[in-house]
């Protein structure tokens, strides 16, 4: 029997366990969910607790797409590695990539890829930064959630990445909050869970 996995990726300097809040607040929804949230490979570059999926020192909107290539390896490793731990078996169960941010950046790399087979991506406050080529993958559907009011990563990225992702063929749903920050709000929160169980369903 397939199990519906929902692997939550966080931003730089954050960790698993911070997103992983998202999961407690997604279980009375998705109730037969299992809810992953690994930490990123490396430590994040200015201490803590934090981690990194890359790092963001000297980086650029030109340098961004080597970052993100020079980062699969380490990405595909943890996502491998969890699915190992946990008897995850890609080819039989249902996964989503929920991401935020620099999480976000990567779960849109690994889609546009098609690295996994996925049945859904989410991506909070991101951008889809990858190099090119992308490969067209109308199968996984994407909802794209961003605030306008976002001072990180402008929400103007989502809007371009739903433009890039329409053209290349993908399903993308978006949702765009007027007052909305740099953040995850409870109501983005609760139309992604929507959106996840309907990618379970189908």
């Amino acid at each position: 029997m397939s199990k519906q996995v929902v692997i939550l990726l966080h931003g730089v300097g954050s960790n698993g366990k911070d997103l992983s809040a998202l999961g407690d607040f997604w279980k009375p929804i998705l109730p037969d969910t299992v809810f992953l949230s690994p930490d990123a490979p490396f430590h994040f570059d200015q201490g803590g607790d934090g981690f990194q999926w890359f790092s963001l020192i000297g980086v650029t909107n030109e340098n961004r797409p080597q970052r993100i290539y020079q980062a699969r390896e380490s990405f595909d490793e943890t996502i491998s590695q969890i699915f190992s731990e946990q008897g995850i078996d890609p080819d039989r169960d249902k996964i989503v990539f929920v991401g935020f941010s620099q999480g976000s950046i990567m779960s849109l790399d690994a889609l546009v890829r098609s690295r996994y087979p996925l049945v859904g991506v989410v991506a909070f406050s991101g951008r889809l930064s990858s190099p090119q080529p992308y490969e067209k993958n109308c199968e996984t559907p994407v909802f794209l959630v961003h605030g306008k009011s976002d001072p990180v990563i402008p929400w103007s990225e989502s809007e371009k990445a739903n433009e890039q992702l329409t053209d290349l063929g993908f399903t993308v749903e978006a949702r765009y909050e007027d007052h909305t920050q740099h953040t995850i709000s409870p109501e983005g929160a609760m139309a992604a869970a929507e959106f996840i169980k309907k990618c379970f369903s189908e």
